[in-house]
Formats: C-alpha cells, structure tokens, sequence
C-alpha cells in the first residue's frame, strides 16, 4: 500500500495551487496588456506586494513568475510600438518612396550627362535681346558658351564640342547669361532634368539618388515628369 504524507501532500498542493494563481496572474496581465491597459497591470502588481500576508507572503518562485510576467509585458508593449513605426513607414512613407523612382526631376545644380541629350529648362531675363548658355563643369569651370537667342522654354542640350565631338560623359551644369544692347543684365542657373534611381528616407524628408550619383533633397526638386524616351 502506498501511504501519502498528509503534511508533504498539503504542502505540495499549496504549491500547486500557488503556481496555478502565479500562471493566472500572468495570463491577466497579457490579456490586460491586449486591451492596452499596461498601467492598470502595473498598479495591481505593486498593491500585491504592499498587501500580502506577513504571516503567508508569496512565495519566491511565485513572486519571480509575475516579474517575469511584468518584464514580458513591458517588452512586448516596446516592440508593439516599434512594429507600429514600421507598419506606419511601410504603408506611407515607403510607398511615397517607391513614386519617386524613374521619373525624372527638374534640378538646378550639377547632372549626369551620358548617351541621352538632357533637356534644359531655360529661363533668361526677359528683357534680354542676346542670351548665351554656359556650360561649366560640376566644380564650376567654364567649358564652352554660345548663342542661343532670346525667349524661355525647354531646349535638349546634345554635350558637343565646337568641333561638333560629343562631350566625355560625366557631370555637368549650365548658366544663362542675359544681355542687352551688350550689358549683362541677368545671370540665372539653368535647371535640367534628371532620373531618380533611388529614394530614401532621412530626417526631415526625402532624399533622391539621381543617375550619375547626385544627390538632391526633395525641396530642391523644381518640376518632376515621367521618364521620357529620347
């Protein structure tokens, strides 16, 4: 016959039913974490602790279960939040993102010139009579100027030499000068148009990878346009 020692038996299921107070008072605690209330959590834990028995305190396993608890729920309350951010950046600002690529943008500055002519948006002073385009390299030295008469609008600009040889692929940027009756009256940076290769995010907006590797923050962006064939 197999004999049960009440006091031993008594003690065991008094552990057993502290466990099983420790799992439930875990359980509570995600479920209340569920309804986001975190703060209600927090305050039951600590009003345990001020109104335990001294006569039958809790347990020290039982006691590390609902810190464990706790712990669990604070961590899972940071990566609920920080997996908000990214559903929020996914679902916007990523996607904003994915608009900019391929078309191409408008930007006063330095721009990759390769196999394709790029279209320049040319706005001298109207009072101008004689209106020259200068071509200057991306660290600002002059290459090359010539005529190319009064009024504003898109032009293509092929990168030919006086002797009609195509220009070695790289970055450049253009200037208009306007004169009349021979005076220099404007001196104006000539936008062109360029394609967006990449996109990112970075504070305070986003920043565009044009061709060749330039870098342009969206508010120096001055016109934007679908990718053309030329």
């Amino acid at each position: 016959m197999i004999m049960v020692d009440p006091v031993s038996g008594g003690m065991a299921a008094r552990g057993a039913a502290r466990q099983t107070s420790a799992a439930q008072d875990g359980a509570g605690g995600q479920q209340m974490f569920a309804k986001g209330d975190f703060q209600t959590f927090l305050r039951m834990l600590t009003a345990q602790l001020k109104n335990q028995d001294p006569m039958n305190p809790m347990q020290g396993s039982d006691f590390a279960v609902q810190l464990a608890t706790f712990s669990g729920v604070e961590q899972q309350a940071q990566t609920n939040k920080l997996l908000t951010q990214l559903t929020q950046q996914m679902g916007g600002g990523l996607g904003q993102l994915s608009d900019w690529l391929g078309r191409e943008v408008r930007v006063a500055g330095p721009v990759w010139f390769g196999e394709k002519p790029l279209t320049l948006d040319v706005a001298p002073d109207p009072r101008a009579d004689s209106v020259q385009l200068v071509v200057l390299t991306a660290n600002g030295r002059e290459l090359s100027r010539e005529e190319i008469g009064a009024g504003r609008g898109q032009v293509d600009w092929f990168g030919r030499d006086a002797l009609e040889a195509k220009l070695p692929d790289g970055l450049y940027q253009f200037r208009v000068e306007s004169r009349q009756d021979g005076t220099l009256i404007g001196q104006d940076e000539v936008g062109a148009y360029s394609r967006v290769v990449e996109a990112e995010l970075v504070p305070g907006g986003v920043q565009l990878v044009l061709e060749g590797g330039v870098t342009a923050g969206s508010d120096q962006i001055e016109a934007v346009r679908e990718g053309v064939m030329k």
